[in-house]
């Protein structure tokens, strides 16, 4: 859908149009961009985790949000696939405060905006302490964290664990594709981890 805009939008303004949408948007600081749909593995891997974290996080000061819940990062709004909060929330709101933990299943439609621009959002966003992109078609994972003023990069590779010390998880990265069907890899190909996309 394109929207034309005579100057860019605020985030109030994005949310007052939103509001009257049937399908989800996102607010890149300038416009709308509509959200578009996901495969079967990304639906699989974000629901893994968010169950994973739900367990873990049961009688707890924080929760666990998937898909549907927005957050305010940077001027921008994000549906991230799985978010955790430890701020208390009304169960009418609209945007989640404080987000602590954002994940976000790969795609490739997505995998540039996820690598670089919702990157440096959530680096930018003080409440957010670790951000963590898994692969969808190979089981690996980034995981950036706040180490002071610094924001650092880890691989995780299939046997690594996601350590979440911040609200006391420890996650397997395996049990995060539990149920998912990779596509076969062309022949010769390895099996290395993907790497983001150049600029």
């Amino acid at each position: 859908m394109n929207i034309a805009l005579r100057k860019p939008w605020t985030v109030d303004e994005f949310l007052a149009w939103e509001e009257r949408q049937e399908l989800r948007y996102e607010f890149d600081g300038i416009r709308p961009v509509a959200m578009a749909g996901g495969t079967l593995n990304h639906n699989l891997i974000a629901g893994n985790v968010y169950a994973g974290l739900r367990d873990r996080l049961r009688g707890g000061p924080c929760r666990v949000f998937a898909e549907t819940v927005k957050i305010e990062v940077a001027g921008r709004i994000r549906y991230p696939d799985v978010v955790v909060s430890c701020s208390p929330v009304t169960g009418t709101a609209t945007v989640l405060p404080d987000p602590v933990i954002v994940f976000e299943v790969l795609s490739e439609g997505t995998y540039r905006t996820d690598w670089y621009d919702k990157n440096g959002e959530y680096r930018d966003t003080p409440s957010i302490v670790r951000y963590v992109m898994l692969e969808q078609e190979t089981l690996h994972a980034t995981m950036f964290s706040r180490e002071g003023e610094r924001w650092v990069g880890t691989l995780l590779d299939a046997d690594a664990v996601i350590e979440i010390p911040e609200i006391g998880v420890v996650l397997k990265l395996a049990d995060a594709y539990e149920g998912v069907e990779f596509p076969a890899p062309p022949d010769g190909s390895g099996s290395e981890a993907s790497a983001p996309p150049s600029q």
